[in-house]
């Protein structure tokens, strides 16, 4: 047996990390030589944020390297700056001159294998190692292809993937965030298991979708788990499969393990000991117990001769339940026949619920045609009123979207050909908040409904607009409900105090205000404070017809109202039924000003500084 090469501080594959906060004048400082090509890259934005102008280029360390030039182009991607260059691949900062947003895009670069040639073609340095590059380049390709098929907040998004100059690139989000590691270490104390449990539901749910595709991410650390700046959601980064493979193929270059965390059959290639996600389970429950007690349990490839581990029901006793404690020493068993077998089981045994795992489907990025244009008889139909059966027509998470850096609000445009990866729309930096649009017609004329797409893009159109620095992070509960049998559930956080309102867009073109209603008309909210809902006192239980639905979810500085625009008034809740495309008398240019109501502060001017953010969800038979 070999084991496979422990990390150090110098070799491990840790993400890049930038502080919070404005870029650093002068030179950017130079980044660790053995910095993995896995890692995910969560700075901010430089300069103006994502849409803002290009960051300075740093000094040209890489000059004679293997690194793409700052300024040169792979298809829209101009590379602004390199942020990472290590043994397995390049991590570059990129400006998406199609959709003007700043991404991470990553570099499939094997250094001791290959290097750069001429025209920026990657070449193998002999071609005795042709087969392990070629190895590596597929299971880079594949893991990229996995990624992009997933739409969960806590599994990393991957924008789209392509083969270029004898290599190939994946472009991802640029993300702000914090290391749960960091963020353990600044707590200065262990977390509340309230805390523990927030983080954990999000992660567990995100790995049952992996799991699902009988996909195992083999790396879970404090360091590959994030937290997401403003709404606290983990994100699991740094799956590293081309690494993975290499290591498989050649002595020269060795799996890295994180002590502490691997479980004992990443360590012998036995085939009683073979990896599944029990792998999983084990570093996960390692995580817990790092949290908890502040330092790592004993390496399980000790453990076999000697086992020393210390239970955490001993150690956290009376500080944290009976339930997490078990669970945590269950899962850390150094045989994975005495392990928890899976995560729906360590989901059960947290206390987190069954559920049923995830389809891939569920989480795939949605694509669909454009519906086709409504007859003449259609367009003149006004929208019917919508009860709560109507208005649960189709829910199944899509993605989050969120001022700044979000990464997770989604088009749906005509189906690409078949391989090709999908795109993601950022929420840009916004121009000067929108001006309120002039009082309407109490009953105005209608425009022909719009397909359901147009009214995603109106949404996903207001959300680029937003006011700069009114951040709203929105998040539904589950994935997918199934008729007759599941209620909907969303949360919303706001960066800014305000007044929220819900607008639900259904696959007939409707549009309907579903919050506030008329049996919860206090809309205020506070920044920072999470607000549930549906509240107790109007549950909304997904029903026919089968399909999607798009959420606005809309947080304004001062009140505003759409009640002059309403067709109708739902008898049972009180939602308002509203015009697909707003007041008669138009849009103005630019983002569908409509969206945010008419003024109701009680003076002649009403301030339209706002924040908001889409959701989509589906529902099922």
């Amino acid at each position: 047996m070999n084991p496979p090469a422990s990390s150090t501080p110098d070799d491990n594959d840790a993400t890049i990390i930038r502080p919070i906060g404005p870029a650093p004048a002068g030179p950017v400082p130079a980044l660790p030589a053995a910095l993995d090509d896995a890692a995910t890259v969560i700075a901010p934005p430089p300069g103006a944020g994502p849409a803002g102008p290009p960051p300075a280029a740093r000094p040209d360390r890489h000059e004679g390297g293997n690194a793409l030039p700052v300024g040169s182009r792979q298809a829209e991607f101009e590379i602004t700056r390199v942020l990472g260059e290590g043994g397995f691949g390049i991590v570059y900062l990129a400006r998406d001159h199609l959709l003007e947003r700043m991404v991470a895009l990553k570099e499939y670069m094997p250094a001791a294998l290959a290097l750069r040639g001429e025209h920026s073609q990657v070449r193998v340095r002999s071609e005795r190692h042709r087969d392990t590059f070629e190895a590596g380049l597929k299971s880079f390709i594949n893991e990229a292809r996995l990624l992009a098929q997933f739409d969960h907040p806590s599994l990393v998004k991957v924008y789209r993937f392509w083969e270029a100059n004898g290599t190939a690139f994946m472009v991802m989000p640029f993300i702000e965030g914090k290391t749960l590691k960091d963020t353990l270490r600044e707590m200065g104390g262990p977390p509340g298991e309230d805390w523990l449990m927030a983080m954990l539901a999000p992660l567990t749910e995100a790995l049952l979708v992996l799991h699902g595709e009988h996909c195992y991410h083999r790396d879970i650390a404090p360091d590959n788990i994030i937290l997401l700046r403003g709404s606290g959601m983990p994100l699991l980064l740094d799956f590293g499969a081309a690494r993975r493979v290499i290591g498989d193929m050649t002595q020269a270059l060795t799996v890295i393990l994180k002590p502490g965390y691997a479980p004992i059959e990443q360590y012998a290639e036995v085939p009683s000991l073979k990896q599944g996600p029990w792998t999983d389970v084990y570093a996960l429950a390692a995580v817990i117990y790092c949290a908890i007690t502040g330092r790592t349990p004993p390496p399980s490839v000790g453990r076999i001769v000697k086992d020393d581990y210390v239970p955490l029901a001993q150690l956290a006793q009376g500080r944290y339940s009976e339930r997490l404690v078990q669970a945590v020493d269950r899962a850390l068993q150094v045989m994975p026949e005495q392990r928890i077998a899976s995560m729906e089981a360590f989901r059960e045994a947290l206390g987190l619920g069954g559920v049923d795992a995830p389809r891939p489907s569920q989480m795939a990025t949605l694509i669909q045609a454009p519906a086709p244009a409504p007859t003449p008889a259609a367009a003149a139909a006004p929208a019917p009123a919508r009860g709560r059966g109507a208005l649960l027509a189709g829910l199944g998470l899509a993605g989050v979207a969120a001022a700044g850096v979000a990464a997770y609000l989604l088009t749906r445009p005509p189906a690409p050909a078949e391989g090709t990866a999908t795109a993601a729309v950022p929420a840009a930096t916004a121009p000067a908040p929108i001006a309120a649009p002039a009082p309407a017609p109490a009953t105005p004329p209608l425009a022909a409904a719009p397909a359901p797409a147009d009214l995603h893009a109106q949404f996903l159109d207001l959300v680029a607009h937003h006011s700069p620095g009114f951040d709203v992070q929105a998040q539904a509960e589950r994935t997918e409900l199934r008729i007759d049998r599941d209620e909907l559930r969303f949360s919303v956080t706001p960066s800014r105090d305000g007044y929220l309102y819900v607008l639900m867009a259904g696959p007939d073109g409707s549009l309907t205000q579903i919050y506030p209603n008329d049996k919860a008309r206090n809309n205020r909210v506070s920044a920072r404070q999470a607000v549930k809902l549906p509240q107790s006192s109007w549950p909304l239980k997904a029903s026919e017809p089968a399909g999607l639905e798009d959420f606005l979810v809309l947080v304004t500085a001062e009140p505003r109202s759409f009640a002059p625009w309403a067709l109708e008034k739902d008898p049972a809740y009180g939602f308002l039924t509203l015009p697909a495309r707003g007041p008669a008398t138009g849009t103005p240019a630019g983002a569908p000003s409509w969206l945010l109501g008419q003024p109701d502060c009680g003076r002649p001017a009403c301030a339209a500084e706002f924040g908001a953010a889409v959701f989509s969800l589906e529902v099922v038979r």
